[in-house]
């Protein structure tokens, strides 16, 4: 079998940055110390001009964002997802959100796959906080195919974005002639009878392995994903259920909160679904290699495949 292509998402955010930037002058990028990391440094390569390094201050860039953004320029804040989310959550809610201005979050290293950084960058509360936000769209790529084509989609619509990115290469699965983008419009991946498997981010590719597990079981497995979180496009997910009578989801976030919640929320009235959500128990991450991580925590396609199994039979 051919070796399965993979690229991290972040690298994809950088290379779509500099793609963008070459068709729009009002794009703007700023970074607060670790373009080196976020891969905004292909942006600042071509355009030193505009791309703005807010030092180790996250808090202002999103004012800066904030300010930038008022005066009818695009601008894309980059820093890792602990940091974007956790560290200036009140500037974003209250300088971004509260007037709902047109300002791009990028950010990076989310998750437990950013391994050795350990517990305190590792952040798996960060979809949580941002679903709080009116107005707020939140978009967790699975994918190269699919982050480059979530950049672009976030800077052709009006509104804050909150772009979700890891530090991990992913496998390349949405690499074909019929794909399409479309913010808050899930993507049916896989057809089945049995099972719903809702995954977001890192989680689509284990999820369509674990599917292939599954199969082998006799369990026939519908994968869907979503890589809008918000808005989230509940009908797909509706008749999905109403069709299986089961629904799993599958994140690499805490399940407090995050896609295992909003599916929660949009099927609360079917009382004929039952509902597992995989994701970080109400824990901290730690110290490890991605691949690690990820086993321990069942979140890797093994894991989803163990999980899911449980639960349907």
């Amino acid at each position: 079998m051919p070796e399965v292509k993979k690229v991290a998402t972040r690298e994809s955010y950088g290379n779509a940055l500099a793609e963008l930037g070459r068709e729009h002058e009002d794009l703007v990028v700023l970074d607060a110390d670790l373009a080196a990391a976020t891969k905004t440094g292909v942006f600042k390569k071509e355009f030193p001009k505009r791309h703005i390094d807010c030092g180790i201050a996250e808090c202002n860039m999103m004012g800066i964002a904030a300010g930038i953004a008022s005066t009818g320029k695009v601008p894309f804040a980059s820093s890792f997802a602990m940091f974007a989310a956790g560290r200036a959550f009140e500037q974003v809610r209250n300088s971004i959100g509260y007037p709902h201005l047109n300002v791009k979050i990028g950010a990076t290293h989310a998750g437990i796959s950013v391994g050795e950084d350990g517990a305190t960058h590792q952040c798996s509360e960060d979809i949580a906080l941002m679903r709080t936000i009116p107005g707020m769209t939140i978009i967790n790529p699975a994918d190269d195919v699919e982050a480059r084509a979530a950049v672009r989609a976030a800077y052709e619509m009006e509104g804050p974005v909150y772009l979700r990115f890891g530090r991990l290469a992913a496998p390349v699965i949405n690499d074909r002639p019929d794909y399409q983008f479309e913010i808050g419009k899930g993507i049916m991946l896989r057809e089945g009878t049995d099972v719903t498997i809702v995954a977001t981010g890192l989680c689509v590719g284990f999820a369509l392995e674990a599917a292939e597990k599954l199969a082998a079981c006799g369990i026939s497995a519908e994968i869907i994903n979503i890589h809008t979180i918000k808005p989230l496009d509940a009908e797909l997910i509706v008749n999905s259920a109403k069709k299986t009578g089961k629904v799993v989801t599958a994140e690499e976030h805490s399940v407090i909160g995050g896609l295992g919640s909003a599916v929660c929320d949009c099927l609360c009235g079917y009382e004929s679904v039952s509902i597992c959500k995989i994701g970080m128990y109400d824990v901290f991450g730690e110290s490890g290699s991605a691949a690690e991580l990820l086993k321990k925590y069942g979140l890797d396609g093994q894991g989803i495949y163990e999980k899911v199994k449980s639960f349907v039979r």
